[in-house]
């Protein structure tokens, strides 16, 4: 089993959730830091698959149960910067895990979440941690973002007496688009229309796999995986039937994508979805330029708008 990626991202997030009550210790007499408690697995579970199941379910255990400050430099008396590496690396341990079992595990995060609030009101590690794992799991621009792990976390925030009300809307809209084309689903289908004036559905084109593009005329980030892609040289499985490749424009100004559109390879579906009906009716929750999709062959979602490095790697192991 490969090693979960470490990557650490050090965010300065502001929080305008809640007001610091109490007097702030002198620097000088701050608590001394704790390191974040490493989960013990039992000896009974020595097959790889059972000790990341048990690992990732108890992950924020000790974590949660313990107690120290929150500030800008620390999460339950953890340094902040500790903490977000232990996010991340938590976020590449669900990758190995099926769907159901990871979002299970990040509903189990947010209850040992509410309950460490509870038991120190004072302690405001539920804003901290809800912001920080907003950051990492919905960012657009996250490399670790990922929706359906996000699901389930937002989805129980939205209820919860912790979450003050007038961000509980807003975060029922983020459960709720978040549920869409979820992993292992039938991705929904559309209509485009190509400069020809073809019209083309998604669920009528014919491939083991395809890489669905939402791209705009003269988008920096689309030029580089259009010019990523091309290196890739993928001639050879579009034409034999195992990719096809859906580039599609989603917004309203038709001229600039008339005028861009010699710019995709023609071997690729690129068309324009008329009647905007991706957006209007939110087939997709499309909230960032570009955003990649990877379908199998009954075009079951593989990856959801996931991060460019992760599909391209995909592909290239396609035998």
């Amino acid at each position: 089993m490969q090693n979960p990626t470490r990557i650490l991202l050090v965010a300065c997030l502001v929080l305008a959730l809640c007001s610091c009550g109490g007097k702030k210790k002198p620097a000088a007499e701050a608590e001394p830091l704790r390191a974040f408690p490493k989960v013990e697995i039992p000896t009974v579970y020595t097959e790889s698959e059972d000790i990341i199941n048990y690992s990732t379910e108890h992950y924020w255990d000790g974590f949660f149960m313990g107690n120290g400050r929150t500030d800008s430099t620390a999460v339950l008396g953890v340094d902040r910067i500790d903490v977000e590496q232990n996010l991340s690396n938590y976020i590449a341990m669900l990758d190995y895990l099926p769907l159901d079992k990871a979002q299970y595990c990040m509903r189990k995060m947010f209850l040992g979440l509410e309950a460490a609030q509870r038991r120190d009101t004072s302690n405001h590690v539920y804003p901290v941690m809800t912001e920080m794992v907003a950051h990492y799991l919905y960012d657009p621009n996250s490399p670790l973002r990922d929706e359906d792990y996000y699901q389930p976390f937002v989805s129980a925030m939205s209820t919860s007496d912790l979450t003050p009300d007038n961000l509980k809307a807003g975060l029922v809209f983020q459960a709720s688009s978040s549920s869409l084309n979820r992993r292992g689903s039938v991705a929904t289908d559309f209509k485009a229309k190509t400069i020809d004036g073809e019209v083309f559905s998604l669920h009528g084109i014919k491939a083991d796999y395809t890489l669905l593009f939402f791209s705009n005329p003269g988008c920096q980030a689309c030029k580089e995986i259009i010019t990523e892609l091309k290196a890739l040289n993928l001639d050879e499985l579009i034409s034999s039937g195992k990719l096809a490749v859906v580039n599609v424009y989603i917004d309203d100004d038709l001229e600039a994508w008339k005028n861009y559109v010699s710019n995709y390879p023609d071997n690729w579906y690129s068309g324009y979805n008329f009647g905007q009906t991706i957006r209007n009716e939110q087939l997709y929750d499309v909230r960032a330029i570009p955003s990649l999709y990877l379908l199998d062959k009954d075009k079951r979602v593989i990856f959801k708008d996931a991060p460019v490095e992760k599909v391209l790697q995909y592909i290239k192991n396609l035998p």
